[in-house]
């Protein structure tokens, strides 16, 4: 049996691509989501810890990151049967 070496993986270069873009926006969320601490454990600032960035911006990022990454899982490569 010829085969060659492409033949055998379930990827090719469009899925990587895709699966780093994904895995690149889901740590965007995180970074977005990082953050609003306080230096002193007396003081709570809960504007910052609770803002609209942390709460909705964030988390909404990461899911688009994720579907990303599912997607590149779940695509099929052009030149697969």
């Amino acid at each position: 049996m010829a085969s060659h070496a492409n033949d055998d993986l379930a990827f090719d270069r469009s899925n990587y691509k895709l699966l780093l873009i994904g895995i690149g926006i889901v740590i965007l969320g995180f970074v977005l989501m990082s953050g609003g601490g306080s230096g002193d454990p007396e003081v709570f600032d809960a504007k910052e810890l609770f803002s609209a960035r942390r709460i909705t911006v964030a988390p909404i990022v990461c899911l688009i990151g994720y579907s990303f990454v599912i997607y590149a899982i779940m695509r099929k490569p052009r030149n697969a049967a």
